[in-house]
């Protein structure tokens, strides 16, 4: 675990600067625009042009050396990040900048993601991926809680200019760790020979692998949804919050801060819990869990309800996620990984971006007038989520609460999918 510990940590303080340059632009762009549809656009465009990377970066990743690729997705979002700040500070930073910056960011963030996915199966032995994937959400949510907190803070005492400092140095220690560590590659069997034939055909080879194997079919299919689900309603977060309390950044971190939190007792759980039987009750149950807590969030319209459903929300999505990546990683060979790994990547780049292309604009042109006083929907709804300000993206949100909660209950009444772990042999168990 040494090496994966040194890579895990720089990734870890990278993760916590990263998140705390988003947080404060999201505020940025909100009191600039106050709009949902500009804040959606974010996700949006730093989605986009991963889709249309995904298939080569899979390709690249295991055809080039893991360790390098890390080294230039790194090395580009520093530069991308000390760009943005030199627009900042000689006042010529403008919202497309932004746009433009996630962009090319998300795009070279699909190489070193993806580089670094693959390389956990390298870096651990299997009885250890558990415990691997654990440590890798506790990065995740651990930027959720420190991040929001130290932004809300520091976008005040030292504004944007001193974030981004903070961001730029962050990178610097990333790449560090990255050189310093051994990331071994993966030694060729006949399958990963075989694989290997020319660019067009390699491209394809994720899918032709995924679509051979029902199981993974289903699987793939039943995340993709439920994360469009959640990006659905995450896309609308930060507006509903802002919304609702006349601007109040405090509480705005407080609900990140717990959704953190939550996050982050989530991993500990995974990192101390004896390896399941069956990874996918997990996968079940942590969607059921999920779309509760937050179908209980949209009906509030308190912080005192907020923090907790958050909470509750993404204590389910690292039991839920480790044992989805386990799955895969137990399934498909680590030489092939790369390709079948991208065309995972890939369905939830699609479907998360769509969610966030049509989030926006349907809370802010269709819900949020059609739940005010004299709208469509507000005799009918307005009992509920009320007829003032952000009631429609309250609503909204709530029907996406509930497709993940019916996702997962309706993942039981397939047998390929429910069934995933029986059908389908570890890739160390059987020639495939």
């Amino acid at each position: 675990m040494r090496t994966f510990i040194i890579v895990w940590l720089g990734q870890t303080v990278s993760i916590i600067g990263s998140s705390m340059t988003a947080f404060s632009f999201s505020i940025w762009v909100w009191e600039l625009t106050n709009q949902a549809t500009a804040l959606a656009l974010f996700g949006f465009f730093a989605q986009v042009p991963q889709v249309l990377i995904t298939p080569i970066a899979g390709v690249i990743v295991d055809r080039w050396n893991r360790k390098y690729l890390m080294i230039v997705g790194d090395t580009v979002s520093g530069l991308l990040t000390i760009t943005v700040l030199l627009l900042y500070v000689t006042h010529n930073l403008q919202l497309w900048h932004l746009y433009v910056a996630v962009a090319v960011k998300g795009t070279f963030e699909e190489f070193q993601g993806l580089a670094y996915s693959v390389s956990v199966s390298m870096m651990v032995p299997k009885q250890q991926y558990s415990r691997a994937n654990s440590m890798g959400f506790l990065v995740t949510f651990s930027s959720v809680i420190i991040a929001p907190a130290l932004a809300s803070t520091l976008y005040v005492v030292i504004g944007i200019a001193g974030i981004l400092i903070i961001d730029i140095i962050t990178f610097v220690i990333a790449v560090s760790t990255v050189l310093r560590a051994h990331i071994p590659q993966p030694s060729m069997t006949e399958v990963g020979i075989q694989s290997r034939t020319n660019l067009k055909e390699e491209l394809y080879f994720g899918w032709r692998y995924v679509a051979a194997r029902p199981s993974l079919v289903a699987m793939l299919i039943l995340v993709s949804l439920f994360w469009f689900a959640f990006y659905f309603g995450n896309s609308l977060i930060t507006p509903l919050i802002m919304t609702r309390t006349d601007n109040d950044t405090k509480v705005l971190g407080t609900v990140f801060s717990a959704t953190g939190l939550g996050g982050f007792i989530g991993a500990l759980l995974i990192s101390v819990w004896s390896n399941p039987k069956r990874r996918i009750h997990g996968v079940l149950l942590g969607m059921m869990g999920a779309g509760l807590s937050q179908t209980v969030f949209g009906l509030a319209i308190m912080p005192l309800i907020w923090i907790p459903a958050k909470f509750c929300t993404s204590l389910n999505l690292p039991i839920l996620g480790n044992a989805i990546d386990i799955i895969w990683m137990s399934k498909v060979k680590p030489e092939v990984q790369g390709r079948v790994f991208a065309v995972r990547s890939m369905m939830l780049l699609v479907t998360s971006a769509l969610a966030y292309l049509i989030a926006g604009p349907l809370a802010d042109y269709v819900f949020e007038p059609a739940m005010m006083s004299g709208g469509s929907l507000a005799p009918i709804l307005g009992w509920i989520f009320g007829t003032e300000r952000g009631a429609g993206m309250a609503l909204l949100y709530v029907i996406s609460s509930l497709s993940m909660l019916l996702l997962g209950l309706g993942g039981y009444a397939f047998r390929v999918l429910r069934d995933v772990e029986i059908i389908l042999p570890d890739h160390d168990a059987s020639a495939e």
